[in-house]
């Protein structure tokens, strides 16, 4: 208690640079920390519900069954390029494109042409893209304010130097008109200036700790969609394949 006293009190009869700096970084603080929070929310349940719908997916008979799970995930980012790819296939289906013999079945009726192997997998091509640009989409997202924790834990710590400087310059400005140098004259101002170096870094370690998490889960998420993206497609391309070849 009385060293928090303390710290209250030096900060009381700081300087008003060194106070002005400390409020900088009291808002740095804050607006990390909420991000830290809210990120860190939104990728745990970004993970549980990645996991859960992929073991859905795969347990699933049907895509349709798996477009109406996923709509019910609305933190699961690979639920939602799946939602996005399973779209666009049904576009495709209702141009004449169709890419399954799911679609085929709701888009073909007797005595239709049938379309080549050339047109169907050029659809595929289509779908590719859309999962693609989904997959940008969803990184992005993640991403968002993620970046300002790296400026935070690069800036706050010279912020603080900066005040602490600022304090110093003070101290020797007051000895100067003193005309005296003993230690309970440099002391006091000493110590507050060096309470802005120790806010940075109060700011920064979080910061930077947090940064680094939050970096490493988005890689582990973006393989994870990019892979899903790969057997998506590969499922539509062995299902293209199963048709042409039950023709033949």
């Amino acid at each position: 208690m009385n060293n928090d006293a303390n710290i209250i009190q030096m900060i009381i009869n700081a300087g008003l640079m060194v106070q002005f700096v400390l409020l900088v970084l009291f808002f740095f603080s804050i607006i990390s920390w909420g991000i830290i929070l809210t990120k860190y929310i939104y990728l745990r349940k970004a993970f549980k519900e990645s996991a859960c719908f992929i073991d859905f997916f795969w347990k699933s008979k049907d895509f349709s069954d798996a477009f109406t799970k996923a709509k019910q995930l609305h933190n699961c980012p690979i639920a939602r390029i799946f939602r996005i790819g399973y779209v666009e296939i049904k576009k495709l289906s209702r141009s004449g494109i169709p890419l399954t013999s799911q679609t085929s079945q709701n888009s073909q009726t007797k005595g239709s042409e049938t379309l080549s192997l050339s047109k169907r997998f050029a659809g595929i091509d289509n779908v590719k893209r859309a999962l693609r640009r989904s997959i940008n989409t969803e990184v992005t997202r993640m991403s968002q304010m993620v970046p300002f924790l790296a400026t935070t834990g690069n800036t706050t710590p010279f912020i603080g130097l900066f005040g602490t400087v600022w304090g110093i310059m003070n101290s020797f400005h007051g000895i100067g008109r003193r005309g005296s140098a003993s230690l309970a004259v440099v002391a006091p101002g000493i110590s507050e200036a060096l309470v802005a170096t120790a806010a940075g870094l109060a700011v920064a370690i979080p910061s930077v700790i947090a940064f680094n998490y939050f970096v490493n889960k988005i890689r582990i998420i973006e393989s994870e969609l990019e892979s899903f993206s790969a057997d998506f497609l590969n499922i539509i391309e062995r299902d293209i394949m199963r048709i042409e070849g039950e023709k033949k």
